[in-house]
Parts: C-alpha cells; sequence; structure tokens
C-alpha cells in the first residue's frame, strides 16, 4: 500500500508558504465538515509535518480557527 505525503496538485510545487498553508487547511476543513478527519488539529499538524511546513502557535490557531469555523 502507498501513501500520499506530498502534495500531487497541478502547481501545488510552485505555491509560495501562504498559499501551501491556505491549501492544506481548504483540505483539513472539507475533510472535517465531511466527517473523516474528526480530529482536525492532529489533522491539520500531520499534513503539515509531512509538507514540512512549520508554524508557530499564533499561525497555528488562526489555521484552526478558519477550519473550525
Amino acid at each position: 500500500m502507498s501513501t500520499q505525503n506530498h502534495p500531487i496538485e497541478p502547481g501545488s510545487a510552485d505555491a509560495g508558504l501562504p498559499e501551501q498553508v491556505a491549501g492544506l487547511v481548504r483540505q483539513v476543513r472539507a475533510d472535517h465538515l465531511l466527517g473523516s478527519a474528526p480530529d482536525a488539529e492532529t489533522t491539520l499538524r500531520d499534513r503539515l509535518a509531512d509538507a514540512s511546513i512549520a508554524l508557530d502557535d499564533d499561525e497555528f490557531a488562526r489555521a484552526m480557527a478558519i477550519i473550525t469555523a
């Protein structure tokens, strides 16, 4: 079984950090709303780690506020 540990959307490799974070936030929010990511905080942390993106506490809190809005 293979796993996806990096973005595969066209152009994702060309996106800057703000766009990458926004894309991950959109994905996690959609998954959370659909019920496939009931623990949105853990899901976001995992996806950020998979993409080698580090957010400070304030940035992470802003991302979570968007996801759970």
